[in-house]
């Protein structure tokens, strides 16, 4: 199974989620409507939005209730994504060019701040103090783990602490309040909105762990992007850490992690020494742990297609290849 077909329970609302997106991203401005458009055709997972619908439905609550935050998740990640694209001078995502690759910085910037400004309004309709609160948290939060990574690009001195503190910030804690959220709208059991919020954190901890070991084991025509782009951009990922420990090519590792401006020829010599030391293996149990975890909250849940539907894509994400 693919992506959403993990999410056929709610296959009807993401396609309404789709048509609202579709609907924010016509302006009154030509240019940023080419540009908001570019960025929604490029596809994606649609994850946030997806959890947030789920989640609600492991409560039994309509999903009128939660189409407007589910739209308002995808319009804040969308826009980190535009903005992280600038920050890290990236040409491509999914196989596509990027906003900035067709527009440049400036207007890159806009866009992203435009779509998030588009969210904010949307969250404001929701008219729930507890939403608005949530989420001006965690984009503060995914503020500071962006910064943290630029603050420590290309330091091969860095935690395995340290790496967990960045990938919180900037992917679990969205995907935990997209589930919290999700139950917190249809005015879920508290025990519920807890276990939920404590399946996305794990949940998301996994998929980043996931995506950034996919850096080095995946193909650019997987991925949609070159292979080793962390390593190129100078973030160092689990994978890194776990090598830098494990491999006995150590020191030249680190010092390939250092150089700003990497060859193509040392890219792939740091990729080879990551790859047979144990390094990917090591964090691929990592990850599984998170996944553990995670499913260990659906017991909390009312039994149901939806509860079945979170543990079927933990399973999807401890095994996905792009």
């Amino acid at each position: 199974m693919k992506g959403l077909e993990l999410f056929n329970v709610i296959k009807n609302d993401m396609e309404i989620v789709e048509r609202e997106l579709k609907k924010i991203v016509k302006t009154h401005d030509p240019l940023l409507t080419e540009t908001s458009a570019h960025l929604l055709n490029a596809g994606g997972k649609r994850l946030r939005p997806a959890f947030a619908l789920v989640a609600g439905r492991t409560c039994e609550a309509k999903s009128d209730k939660i189409i407007c935050l589910a739209v308002a998740l995808e319009l804040i990640h969308m826009a980190s994504l535009v903005h992280d694209d600038v920050v890290d001078a990236s040409y491509t995502r999914r196989g596509m060019p990027t906003v900035k690759a067709n527009w440049g910085d400036q207007v890159s910037i806009y866009t992203g701040t435009y779509l998030f400004a588009r969210s904010l309004d949307l969250i404001a309709r929701c008219d729930n103090p507890v939403i608005s609160r949530i989420l001006a948290d965690i984009s503060v939060r995914m503020c500071e783990g962006e910064i943290r990574q630029i603050a420590t690009s290309y330091d091969s001195d860095q935690t395995v602490k340290d790496y967990f503190f960045r990938i919180k910030s900037k992917t679990a804690l969205l995907i935990s309040a997209s589930c919290e959220l999700g139950a917190v709208a249809c005015g879920a059991q508290e025990r519920q909105v807890k276990a939920l919020s404590r399946y996305g954190y794990y949940l998301g901890m996994a998929f980043q762990i996931t995506d950034d070991i996919l850096d080095f084991t995946a193909s650019q025509q997987e991925l949609g992007k070159p292979v080793g782009s962390d390593l190129r951009q100078g973030i160092v990922t689990l994978p890194v850490i776990f090598a830098l420990t494990l491999s006995p090519d150590r020191e030249r590792l680190a010092g390939i992690v250092k150089i700003k401006d990497k060859k193509e020829g040392e890219v792939l010599e740091a990729i080879s020494i990551v790859k047979q030391c144990g390094a990917i293996e090591k964090a691929y149990g990592v990850a599984n742990r998170y996944i553990e975890k995670a499913k260990n909250e659906l017991k909390y849940l009312p039994s149901g297609r939806a509860t079945d539907s979170l543990a079927f894509i933990a399973d999807f994400i401890s095994k996905r290849r792009y």
